[in-house]
């Protein structure tokens, strides 16, 4: 299939709405909702991408002068995985529809803050849109290869390049040369420590397969809380099939997808973020990463509710 194709198959929300004729640019998306809705929205720049584009997170949340908890949410982690960033832009774009007439969302901005990250990987990206639909990766050079990138998600200093993660630079699943090697893991990984005392929950978009997860991924050793990840993840998924209908599983990760090491949610968790998920969302395999545009608005929907039904329990249950 042509990238032609490609594009018209998967023209997603950011595609429809930021990027049209690619010349207006995420980071422009970005500054512009903030600076229109200061009283909820603030932007932090937290690094810069291999290729120098900036990486900034969307700080989602009534202003109130002191900290409040926080909820961390990060999309695009993998450059392909178009309905990520897609649903980020959903969020915040609800948040500020929204607020002032959903009571449920009015007590989450009210009294948490969203850190969101609408594209993580924001170099791969660009290169998705650009050359490669189905790339994966960062765009950093390789040592000693030809091969460009590494995979972000086997990147965090989560038994590291184990299972499921490979040290080849040529891989789907290549691992980095070192732990945080990659200039976006190392904003985002600083950014959660630099804050770990008021994150309370690690949220991460990924899609597809329909499922929502959470640690461990590295190992089939059980969470010390897995109970209570394990009932908060099926409400969650009851939550968002009460729209649509749409059948999601649930379990930890290595038990539910496969086995994989250097995970951003095994990380966070690992650090003291108990509440840490790994959304996969639509659909099962029939268009995979080339979700079509009419699949959009029903998996942003249905996902804001289980993001909500998260977020109203850790609001309930903070630590």
């Amino acid at each position: 299939m042509s990238r032609l194709n490609w594009r018209r198959l998967d023209c997603n929300m950011m595609c429809c709405e930021t990027f049209a004729s690619h010349k207006i640019k995420i980071e422009s998306w970005i500054a512009t909702i903030a600076n229109k809705n200061p009283n909820l929205i603030s932007r932090v720049k937290i690094g810069q991408s291999y290729e120098g584009r900036d990486i900034s997170l969307l700080r989602v949340g009534k202003r109130t002068g002191s900290p409040k908890p926080a909820i961390f949410m990060d999309c695009g982690i993998h450059a392909r995985e178009w309905i990520s960033p897609a649903f980020c832009q959903w969020f915040v774009k609800e948040a500020i529809r929204t607020y002032g007439t959903d009571s449920l969302l009015n007590c989450l901005l009210n009294e948490l803050d969203f850190l969101v990250i609408p594209v993580l990987n924001v170099d791969g990206y660009v290169y998705s849109w650009t050359e490669d639909r189905l790339w994966r990766k960062t765009r950093s050079r390789n040592f000693n290869s030809a091969c460009v990138g590494t995979d972000p998600n086997r990147n965090f200093n989560a038994q590291w390049c184990a299972n499921g993660s490979s040290n080849n630079p040529c891989s789907d699943v290549y691992c980095g040369p070192f732990v945080e090697s990659e200039k976006e893991v190392k904003a985002v990984a600083t950014f959660i420590r630099n804050h770990s005392s008021i994150i309370k929950a690690y949220l991460t978009i990924h899609s597809y397969s329909q499922k929502l997860l959470f640690p461990y991924s590295y190992t089939y050793s059980l969470a010390y809380n897995h109970n209570e990840l394990a009932n908060l993840a099926q409400n969650a998924v009851l939550a968002l099939q009460s729209l649509y209908g749409t059948q999601y599983t649930f379990g930890s990760g290595s038990n539910s997808l496969y086995l994989a090491s250097g995970g951003s949610d095994d990380w966070a968790y690992d650090l003291g973020i108990k509440y840490s998920f790994t959304f996969e969302l639509r659909d099962t395999g029939k268009y995979g990463f080339l979700l079509p545009e009419s699949q959009i608005r029903p998996t942003c929907e249905e996902t804001m509710l289980a993001i909500n039904y998260i977020a109203n329990y850790v609001l309930n249950h903070l630590y």
